[in-house]
Formats: structure tokens, sequence, C-alpha cells
């Protein structure tokens, strides 16, 4: 059959459809960055993000086991900045013991260490957050990070391959009533249900590189237990106006507070993090969590 004008524009168009969503591939070099880490991750809004989920970590919160997508995974993400450089943030989940070792790690190559801190109250294993921020090439960068990330990768290995104790099955709350009442949807990993939410009305670019929602510029809440009984865990990213409210309406709602402090050093502007943790009904949690959000976005009032 012999093809008309409008066929062959239309096959064309397809090919150039195909090209251009081959053209956001992940980068070569973001890919040989995972090969030297021995990880893999995933490309998106120009960021390379690697996931480190503890799932050796057995934590309970007041005897109540919790699962890791809670809030039991680090991760490290990469951007491009200007001249050739990439921006590397990160966050990862330590027990007490490794704290220290891989801080030095990490400063030993190279890489800066931006924040420490708990996000929990009451779990045991205590367990801590240490943020990172790096600057060269992913080659250099997957180098330098790759001893801290080789002592976490062992104490995973060393960690004992028994049964976790029997736990109830949790039946995990009714995402739709959640999200419906947060006005956000989110995403479900195994009985933990968590929505993320960015912050495109504050710019903050290091040395060029935007630093967007995937580079850790965001705000979360974690649900997990089920509508009646419930556990919300999360964090605020806020402008140095909106921690007042946003502290008065998260204890309003009778979630606990649980740390303030910066991920990032040297940016423009400011940017502070609140992490909470709460739990009672789903519903009421999610109103707790939205009377937060609602504070977000609004104009500094005036002196």
């Amino acid at each position: 059959m012999r093809k008309t004008g409008w066929t062959c524009g239309a096959v064309l168009l397809t090919l150039a459809l195909v090209s251009a969503a081959e053209g956001q591939d992940m980068p070569a070099d973001y890919k040989a960055a995972m090969t030297t880490l021995g990880r893999s991750g995933d490309f998106k809004d120009g960021v390379l993000k690697v996931n480190i989920p503890r799932t050796d970590l057995k934590v309970t919160i007041h005897e109540r086991p919790v699962p890791t997508p809670l809030g039991f995974g680090g991760w490290v993400a990469m951007t491009r900045g200007d001249g050739g450089h990439e921006v590397l943030m990160g966050d990862l989940v330590l027990t007490e013991d490794e704290v220290n070792p891989v801080m030095s790690a990490l400063l030993d190559n190279g890489i800066d260490v931006t924040a420490l801190h708990n996000h929990f109250f009451w779990e045991q294993p205590r367990i801590f957050y240490m943020h990172l921020h790096g600057m060269g090439t992913a080659a250099e960068l997957a180098t330098r990070l790759k001893p801290a990330m080789a002592l976490i990768d062992k104490a995973m290995r060393a960690a004992p391959q028994g049964p976790a104790a029997a736990a109830p099955a949790p039946t995990g709350v009714t995402a739709a009533t959640v999200a419906g009442i947060i006005g956000h949807q989110g995403e479900q990993s195994g009985p933990v249900y968590k929505i993320t939410i960015g912050r495109p009305d504050i710019t903050v670019r290091e040395h060029g590189a935007l630093i967007n929602a995937r580079m850790g510029l965001n705000t979360w809440a974690a649900f997990a237990g089920s509508d009646s009984e419930a556990l919300v865990a999360g964090d605020v990213a806020m402008l140095a106006q909106e921690v007042t409210p946003v502290l008065k309406a998260l204890r309003a709602s009778g979630i606990d507070v649980v740390s303030i402090h910066h991920h990032m050093t040297a940016t423009q502007p400011d940017v502070y993090f609140l992490h909470y943790l709460g739990s009672g009904p789903a519903d009421k949690l999610a109103r707790g969590v939205r009377a937060a959000l609602d504070l977000l976005g609004k104009p500094a009032p005036k002196s």
C-alpha cells in the first residue's frame, strides 16, 4: 500500500519522539557512578537518586514494630552544576556505633557533613541521620563516597539473618482518606503510605544546580498502622517565618516535634527542616499535618 504524506509524517514524528525520550536516559557518567557504588538508582527531573533502605534494622517505637519505609531509608542524589561539576547531597541512616566511623569516612574523602540529628523518639535501636554534601565529577563523588557506603554495607551484611519476631500484619491506612485530607497523592510502599511534596516556591541553587524535591528540598508525611491506630512520621521544609506557625499547628494537633535543624549549609534563603511523630486515628493525624502544610508559602508578616 502506498504511504501518504500524512503517514510518512506520522512515522517521522514517532521517531522524533522516541529519540527525544532516549535523550532523557540516565547519563553514562551516572551509570558508571552507580557501578562504582555497587547500587542502583533512578534518573528523573535531572537528578540521579540512589535509595539506601536499612532493611537490616528491626526498629520498634514503644515496643511496636515499625516498617522500614516509615523513615528508615537513606539516600544520596546528584545533579548537574556549573563547570561540568555535580552537586551531591544525601541523608544516611545510621546506628549509634556507625555515626563516627561513617562521618570520618566522609570527611577523610572530601565529603562535607552538614547535619546530624534524630527523626524519632523512643525508637530501639537508636537511629541517627547524617546529611552530606559534595562537589566534583560523578566519578570523583562516587569514589569519595564509596568508603562510607562500604561501612554501611558491612553493617547490613553483619546483621543477624534469623527471622524477626512475629508481629501482627498491618492493615495499612486508607490511602484515599489520608490523601483527600492532606490534598496530595502519595505512594504505597508495603504497609506505608508516603506523601512527598516539593517546595517549588523556594528557589535554592548550589553552584548553578537547582536543589529540587529529589535533592532533598521537600516536605513529606508517612503513615503506617491502621485507620484507628496509625503512626505518622514526617519532615517539613520551611522558611524562617514559617517555623513558629508550623510548630504551633503540629502541637495543637497533638503531634510531637522531634527535631528542628538545617540539612544544607550556606544556602540562600535559609531553609529549616522539622521532623515530627504522631500516633492516633489516621484521619486526625492527617488533619494535623494538613494544618501545618496550609501555613507554608504564606507571605511573611509585616514588621
